[in-house]
């Protein structure tokens, strides 16, 4: 018997901490994208350390965000749009606008304890 892909929903539950199911419960391209290349310096730095304490904080971190993206999809695709949006403003030299929240705040909003 083998294990069927499990789907994520907002209501659904939050995915394992592994990288496998890290990646598939990203819901966002940037995401995945960030993801996959970030798995990559990792492994390298691994490789050269031999420590694994580095993959270990990169499985953590993604799973904070793998987290969110199943809590709130939508959300997830927002932050890309208002820093899309930020970086047109600096790229026309403008002001860009600041959040009055640390992520800590943001994340614990979100029901995701560190």
């Amino acid at each position: 018997m083998s294990a069927q892909p499990q789907e994520f929903t907002p209501e659904g539950p939050l995915p394992e901490k592994n990288l496998r199911a890290i990646r598939r419960a990203l819901v966002v391209p940037q995401d995945r994208e960030g993801f996959d290349a970030g798995l990559d310096v990792v492994l390298a730095e691994v490789r050269a350390s031999l420590d694994l304490g580095r993959l270990s904080e990169f499985i953590h971190t993604w799973w904070l965000i793998a987290c969110d993206s199943v809590k709130d999809p939508q959300g997830r695709r927002d932050v890309y749009e208002r820093a899309a949006h930020v970086q047109e403003l600096a790229d026309a030299g403008q002001p860009i606008p600041r959040g009055g929240k640390t992520w800590r705040q943001l994340l614990a909003e979100r029901g995701v304890e560190r």
